[in-house]
């Protein structure tokens, strides 16, 4: 659940600033995040929430 809102704050921050630095519109923010309320209601979610997590553990255990 945590990884989950960090994820969600991550990728709100960076649409926020591709948005003020107008390098997206606003047409395409809409799409991408329809897009993910969309992929989150298929059967991609769980791999994707799994690689996800595989992906962050990997990287704790670097030591970033």
């Amino acid at each position: 659940m945590a990884v989950t809102v960090s994820l969600v704050a991550l990728f709100g921050l960076v649409l926020f600033l591709l948005l003020r630095s107008r390098t997206l519109g606003y047409g395409a923010a809409f799409i991408a995040v329809m897009f993910g309320f969309f992929l989150a209601s298929t059967g991609a979610s769980g791999p994707i929430n799994s690689l996800t997590g595989d992906v962050i553990a990997s990287v704790r255990s670097i030591g970033f």
